[in-house]
């Protein structure tokens, strides 16, 4: 009952004469008390409805701290890079930006994924640029030693000074392990491309020298 039938029962009171021989005086008090019930009713369902409300909201206050803090625990991991590659000889000549992102685990393990860019040029006989992506796993047993293993997908634009060859486009890939000095936060070292073919590769040799860096 709400607040209407509580108006309602209370001209009901006002507009009835009390005589305790009639027993309205009875009716009067089981009336009275239903009154108090319907509002002791009210009040218990109002509290409860707080009560609830009161917990749904901190729990969602717990929960979304929670996540802040896993947010914040998982970014204190991550470090920003990336490496630098530098190949010539013979007329050729290629270089490479490759920015990247790992998560660094307990140590000394890390993975994560990377970016690359290369421009590569042999005189007189073609120039490329290169652009794809890859992952990188990153291993050290001692602080100063850093290996290394790496796989690219790689989208090639070759472009021949012949007009007996034509361009080419294509995808190559190359899996890569290397080893590494690491200093602070670089690393110099080679690595070895497992997967190089000399007619799709674009390295003129599978050892490649480079630098990375992280922090």
């Amino acid at each position: 009952m709400g607040f209407e039938s509580f108006s309602l029962q209370q001209n009901l009171i006002k507009n009835t004469t009390f005589t305790k021989n009639s027993g309205d005086f009875d009716i009067f008090m089981a009336v009275l008390d239903f009154n108090f019930y319907d509002m002791n009713l009210s009040i218990a369902i109002k509290t409860k409805t707080l009560t609830v409300f009161m917990i749904c909201s901190l729990l969602s206050l717990a929960s979304f701290t929670q996540n802040q803090e896993e947010n914040s625990q998982f970014w204190r991991h991550v470090r920003f890079g990336g490496g630098l590659g530098l190949s010539f000889g013979d007329g050729f000549f290629s270089a490479s930006l490759a920015p990247s992102a790992i998560y660094q685990f307990e140590a000394p393990f890390a993975l994560g994924v990377g970016l690359n860019g290369t421009y590569n040029s042999l005189k007189n006989a073609y120039s490329s640029t290169i652009f794809g992506g890859s992952i990188i796993g990153l291993f050290n047993p001692i602080n100063e030693i850093q290996l290394s293993a790496e796989f690219e997908e790689l989208n090639v634009n070759r472009k021949f000074d012949s007009e007996i060859l034509n361009d080419e486009n294509y995808w190559y890939p190359a899996l890569f392990v290397g080893v590494g000095y690491s200093s602070k936060n670089v690393t110099f070292g080679i690595r070895y491309d497992l997967l190089y073919d000399k007619d799709k590769s674009i390295y003129i040799d599978p050892f490649v020298p480079f630098v990375r860096f992280y922090f």
